[in-house]
């Protein structure tokens, strides 16, 4: 069951969390926040197809509104939205703990993804592990502008998503990043997909939520 969700915070930031929640048909032990790319919403195909297989596996899964994209329906966030997407990102978490859930998952989409990892840095309690989705390595043609500062700071297991193809970075390179965490870490590749994961517009690329949820049932235990 899908249904429209919305909740306001019960701490001093006042950012509220706006999206969509996916119930399993039991009650769920576990809870999965899902959060777009920079041009995106909660309505991209690839967290509506994710946020399905996860639900159809026992989850219920808060596919969300990041703070930047609830006060402006287009363009990507702007320098200064940051910490205000990772207040609304821990808001999220905190209103899927109330549903019940025992353990909560971060996840998102690139821009989504990366703010999960920054938080999980600053607060290694937020969540049980991330679901990373093409995570934003560096700019395109921009090897050399690593986003990879805060990586050594993160406690939490982090299984990442990579596309053969992703021009935010190859997989050898984020082999490499993944070796500054100290927390344990899979990278899933996805061969012949970009950054968007073959789920452009429209089009979904078959049996990959299925195995996103295989394999992050395994990793997260």
């Amino acid at each position: 069951m899908t249904a429209s969700f919305q909740a306001f915070s019960d701490d001093s930031s006042g950012v509220p969390v706006r999206g969509f929640i996916h119930r399993p048909e039991r009650e769920a032990v576990d809870g999965l926040v899902l959060s777009h790319g920079a041009g995106s919403n909660a309505n991209a195909s690839l967290l509506v197809a994710l946020a399905n297989a996860f639900a159809g596996a026992g989850f219920t899964v808060l596919r969300c509104d990041l703070p930047f994209r609830q006060h402006r329906r287009f363009g990507p966030p702007r320098p200064g939205d940051a910490e205000r997407d990772r207040e609304g990102l821990s808001n999220a978490a905190a209103a899927i703990r109330k549903q019940g859930c025992k353990r909560v998952f971060l996840g998102g989409h690139s821009y989504g993804g990366r703010q999960a990892t920054i938080l999980s840095s600053e607060q290694p309690d937020i969540a049980a592990a991330l679901l990373l989705l093409s995570y934003p390595l560096h700019p395109p043609r921009k090897p050399e502008q690593l986003r990879v500062k805060h990586l050594p700071g993160m406690k939490v297991p982090a299984l990442f998503v990579h596309g053969t193809r992703d021009p935010f970075g190859s997989v050898e390179e984020m082999e490499s990043a993944l070796k500054l965490i100290p927390a344990k870490t899979q990278l899933l590749v996805v061969e012949g997909a970009g950054h968007d994961l073959g789920f452009k517009g429209k089009a979904v690329r078959e049996g990959l939520p299925e195995s996103v949820v295989a394999a992050f049932t395994e990793f997260a235990g």
